[in-house]
């Protein structure tokens, strides 16, 4: 079975990164929670829902926003987005399963 997702970010709404497993660490986590908040702002105000995914070249970035939380990823292009839909769901909801709403109504 192939790997799904590479690298994965769990960012506030506003743009800070409170989680991320990233292979290459190229781009500090806090400058790309901030590019994808801005992306996401601005995709709600040109379409109702904001963005979902984007591609670069072989790695498309999916995103997706649940309770004020955007959850990203990226994986190789060839992998078909509902899978990758999946995955983000499944770590979702195993995250707010894991962190109770107080906690993180002090990191939004």
């Amino acid at each position: 079975m192939a790997k799904i997702l590479r690298d994965l970010w769990i960012l506030t709404e506003s743009g800070t990164t409170i989680c991320s497993r990233v292979i290459d660490p190229r781009v500090n986590p806090q400058i790309f929670g901030a590019l994808m908040s801005a992306l996401n702002t601005f995709a709600e105000n040109l379409s109702e829902g904001g963005i979902s995914n984007f591609e670069l070249r072989n790695i498309r970035f999916s995103i997706i926003k649940k309770n004020h939380f955007l959850f990203v990823a990226n994986s190789p292009n060839k992998i078909k987005v509902k899978k990758v839909q999946n995955e983000l769901n499944n770590i979702s909801e195993k995250f707010f399963s894991l962190y109770p709403e107080e906690m993180l109504k002090k990191m939004g």
